[in-house]
């Protein structure tokens, strides 16, 4: 499975966050690093995350139409 850093972006959700993840790209041609980042909808079964948390998240079987990862534990 794999396990993915990020930021809690959103707790309005019930038993969801919204974590969005960062990494660093390299440009093939200028070889310049820019930033880009997604965006994944966890399961947070106890809602005990907040916005601005950092936190693992794993990758997991469909929980709904969108969650596809689970929380695993704050950095």
């Amino acid at each position: 499975m794999r396990k993915l850093k990020g930021t809690v972006v959103s707790d309005k959700m019930d038993k969801t966050r919204v974590v969005e993840v960062t990494r660093l790209l390299k440009h093939k041609k200028y070889e310049k690093f820019y930033r880009v980042s997604a965006r994944f909808k966890a399961h947070d079964a106890q809602n005990e995350y907040k916005n601005g948390d950092v936190v693992t998240i794993e990758e997991s079987r469909p929980i709904s139409k969108d969650k596809r990862w689970v929380i695993v534990g704050k950095v």
